[in-house]
């Protein structure tokens, strides 16, 4: 059975107990970005007095008699059963993004993929619709427009910052309005105010992808979002080295969504979730850098005689530049940009380039750089990526935390190569 949570609404995420022994509440009060990620969500002392987060690598736990696995299920004591109901190193993980994002509980999974299937599952069933923008993640545009059919579910597809048509979508069988902010691969921006006076006007639950953003950049639930998905797997582990994601919101909403991951199993390792806590110890440091980097990069690139359209939130250029200096604190590590030239041109920049990894991902220390219509598009035609928005000469760039004066160097002789 799913482990059953104490309904103690003064309890804050950094003072939830990472195993069945009481433990000193964690650091408490406003504190900064690089403190919480460094702190937050950590019980003092930690199992073993140890300095680093135990890795609990196990499938079940024991209990000492039946009347503890009786407080267990009745709620009176806080402790793990089973590890698909939980794990402590899972729990510190969960606890620490909670802080990072300001939220009253957080769900780890197995990948951003994950979180978002389990999370919309669990707000949808049969007879119900949902609402999604076009620049929506790819792969929760498929789960949308390909799976929940089957199931009875009625999927609208808006477009990107038309708030009317996003509006006028909305039925009475609409259950959640999803979007991305900022968006795969063109970072454009939502207004996330906007889109929560919407959803809550219409008594409909509001879910965004802050991937691109991170908690560090902005914090959808303090303008009304009521459920935060995030690919862990990205900017937060920071170092390519894990699969995970993570669903944030209030206790309630997180709650239900545990019910159904508790069934449908998609659960994070505790291996993958130390490495989370451990890569979170350098996230506030690492989206500094990259933020800076990216800034740089993004204005040579705008200066550029041989790019055609710069796609970053941080250029005056950028459509949605106003509403993001609203919300973000800062635009991401992730430039997108258009050579003037074909998908063969396009493929030359990308392989003069020194110092990036050809890679699908992103958010990690290291930079990548990736053709959107040969890496994540190959199979469509050139129609039919033009008809989403996907061009041949478009570049994403996701700029890791290496010095900004040698990435643009780099990128200045892949564009003087690729052009000669």
């Amino acid at each position: 059975m799913p482990r059953r949570r104490r309904q103690d609404k003064d309890v804050e995420p950094g003072e939830r107990m990472a195993a069945s022994e009481p433990a000193e509440p964690g650091l408490r009060g406003p504190l900064g970005p690089s403190t919480t990620a460094v702190h937050g969500g950590e019980p003092r002392p930690k199992p073993a007095h140890s300095l680093a987060t135990p890795i609990v690598q196990t499938a079940t736990y024991s209990f000492a008699n039946t009347q503890e696995l009786i407080d267990h299920f009745e709620g009176k004591i806080d402790r793990v059963e089973y590890g698909r109901y939980g794990n402590p190193t899972q729990r510190i993980a969960e606890a620490k993004l909670a802080a990072l994002e300001g939220a009253d509980d957080c769900l780890l999974f197995a990948s951003g993929m994950a979180a978002m299937t389990t999370a919309l599952f669990a707000i949808l069933s049969r007879g119900t619709h949902v609402v999604v923008t076009d620049d929506s993640y790819r792969r929760t545009r498929q789960f949308l427009n390909q799976t929940v059919s089957r199931f009875g579910i009625e999927v609208s597809t808006v477009p990107a910052g038309d708030y009317d048509a996003l509006e006028d979508a909305i039925r009475p069988t609409t259950r959640a309005l999803v979007s991305e902010s900022p968006t795969n691969p063109y970072n454009r921006i939502m207004d996330l105010a906007r889109f929560a006076e919407i959803g809550r006007r219409h008594r409909v639950k509001t879910v965004i992808d802050g991937t691109f953003a991170t908690p560090y950049n902005q914090r959808p639930l303090e303008f009304g979002i009521d459920l935060v998905m995030h690919s862990a797997t990205k900017f937060l582990g920071g170092h390519n080295d894990l699969l995970a994601g993570a669903v944030l919101g209030s206790r309630e909403l997180v709650d239900g969504i545990r019910s159904l991951q508790a069934v449908s199993g998609a659960v994070v390792d505790p291996f993958a979730a130390y490495l989370l806590v451990r890569g979170l110890k350098t996230f506030a440091l690492r989206m500094e850098r990259q933020n800076a980097n990216a800034q740089a990069v993004a204005e040579f690139l705008a200066g550029h005689p041989r790019v055609e359209a710069v796609h970053y939130a941080g250029l005056p250029s950028h459509p949605q530049h106003e509403i993001a200096k609203k919300q973000m604190r800062g635009y991401g590590g992730v430039v997108s940009f258009e050579v003037r030239g074909d998908l063969a041109a396009a493929s030359r920049v990308v392989d003069a380039c020194r110092i990036p990894y050809i890679a699908s991902s992103l958010g990690g220390v290291e930079s990548l750089i990736e053709q959107p219509a040969i890496m994540s598009f190959y199979e469509l035609t050139t129609e039919e990526r033009l008809a989403i928005g996907i061009k041949d000469s478009l570049i994403r760039y996701s700029v890791g935390i290496e010095d900004a004066d040698d990435l643009i160097a780099d990128l200045a002789q892949a564009l003087d190569k690729a052009f000669a």
